[in-house]
């Protein structure tokens, strides 16, 4: 691994850290800024198959979508419906006729670029009967000792054990993947195996135990049990559309922005489909499995 690899690495994981930690606007700020150029690369994939979506519209509509995560949860699934047709009136009044195409690359590009990443901001700002704590201008959050975590806000919390499923799930398909690996999972991506997405799923799977019995939840082996292997399938699922994706527009990365790894889209591809599974994991299950418990 290449020195310049490995430094993009540390910095990125020191952002990611920085703005799980602060939350509040800071966390929305920076979700916001990744799903500004992860778009951008989307639109870019598109345009290399002769489509013209509504890539201005869309960045703007995606953003509203965040901005309303934060202030308004409970409308966001509204205003994803109003953000779609805003993006077909556009499309439908442009001087040139818009094709099938044109609009469903669009209506994508807002699903899988700003609608499903608004979770993360549900996930880490807004979760419903979760306190909200605050310490910091634009309600961020900075703790006041790191000796005991056990303080730390349950948005937090929660966000860092399911970034930590999606590492461990990555770092364990990567490794056992090169050292086990001899069954190819999917022609979508060659280097992917069946070896390396069992280990992917396994270490996904200690991690969430280790957090569902740190955190109490309800029937903490059951929780730990789901919970590991949602995340470990939903960021394989993730990284696997992410790669089809970029086969079918003919590229080997989304973007250069990030050295030595890519786009946006190539680090970010195994959080799409999680931040909504687990979202309701915790706001539907986990409140059943309480209620059973009782």
């Amino acid at each position: 691994m290449s020195l310049i690899r490995v430094l993009s690495a540390i910095v990125a994981i020191a952002i990611a850290l920085g703005m799980i930690i602060l939350g509040g606007w800071y966390f929305t700020f920076g979700i916001g800024i990744l799903v500004f150029l992860g778009q951008l690369e989307y639109f870019r994939l598109v345009r290399a198959k002769g489509i013209e979506p509504a890539a201005k519209t869309t960045l703007v509509v995606s953003q509203l979508l965040l901005i309303i995560a934060t202030i308004a949860p409970n409308l966001t699934d509204a205003m994803f419906p109003l953000a779609g047709t805003a993006i077909c009136f556009y499309l439908l009044f442009q001087p040139k006729m818009a094709t099938i195409a044109d609009i469903s690359s669009s209506i994508l590009g807002l699903f899988y670029g700003g609608y499903l990443p608004s979770y993360w901001v549900r996930l880490r700002v807004s979760l419903p009967n979760s306190i909200n704590w605050s310490n910091l201008p634009f309600n961020g959050y900075w703790p006041d000792s790191w000796t005991d975590p056990s303080q730390f806000p349950y948005a937090l919390t929660l966000t860092f054990l399911v970034m930590a499923c999606i590492w461990a799930a990555d770092i364990g398909a990567y490794t056992m993947g090169k050292i086990f690996g001899r069954t190819r999972l999917s022609q979508i991506s060659p280097k992917k195996t069946v070896e390396g997405a069992i280990f992917g799923v396994v270490g996904s799977l200690v991690i969430a135990e280790l957090g569902a019995w740190y955190l109490s939840l309800p029937f903490w082996q059951l929780s730990g049990l789901l919970l590991g292997i949602l995340i470990g399938i939903t960021s394989l699922l993730g990284d696997l559309t992410e790669s089809m994706m970029k086969r079918d527009a003919g590229v080997k990365d989304s973007g250069q922005l990030i050295p030595g790894h890519g786009g946006i889209l190539d680090r970010t591809d195994s959080y799409v489909f999680t931040a909504p599974l687990v979202y309701y994991f915790v706001t539907l299950l986990l409140p059943l499995l309480a209620h059973y418990k009782k």
